[in-house]
């Protein structure tokens, strides 16, 4: 469990400090933010036409309200957190993939969900806004990672007992 905890938090570390550079940052973290910026406004314009996105914004055109999708509310640092659980756990490198894959999807969905409801919320009530933007949605995120990670635990095969143990 020590080792599991340690190697967790190097990855992390790790993960956390590369993501911050400028040219991850400009390589990989913007564009993907804006990428979920046009998917927000996508998905918005199959009920209201009147949504566009301009690189990490997403903005309603008739009331002039927008959001702009910051770092935190990407799904970015969540994905970390649940790489890094998945690959410091000591498990087959096929599971952890798959793992990080449907973890990637399932966080991604969620956080799409965060933005477009956060975005008719901030409309209609900005304290609301505030509150579900701070300490509603930060919470479902995390809980939501924590959920992929416990099913991911639950699917993973049984791995044999490690040597030292079938000495005991």
């Amino acid at each position: 469990m020590l080792r599991f905890f340690l190697v967790f938090l190097v990855i992390q570390l790790a993960l956390f400090a590369a993501e911050l550079t400028k040219p991850v940052q400009q390589a990989l973290v913007i564009p993907f933010t804006e990428s979920i910026a046009a998917l927000s406004a996508w998905l918005v314009k199959l009920f209201d036409s009147d949504v566009i996105s301009q690189g990490i914004v997403l903005r309603d055109v008739d009331s002039g309200f927008a959001v702009a999708i910051q770092a935190g509310c990407n799904g970015v640092e969540a994905t970390i957190v649940l790489v890094a659980a998945m690959v410091a756990f000591p498990s087959p490198w096929r599971w952890k993939l798959i793992g990080i894959g449907a973890g990637f999807i399932a966080i991604q969905i969620m956080n799409l969900l965060r933005i477009i409801t956060l975005f008719y919320l901030g409309q209609w009530n900005q304290t609301a806004f505030e509150w579900a933007h701070l300490y509603v949605w930060q919470a479902l995120i995390m809980l939501d990672v924590l959920i992929v990670f416990l099913i991911w635990l639950r699917y993973l095969p049984k791995m044999p007992p490690m040597a030292a143990d079938q000495e005991s």
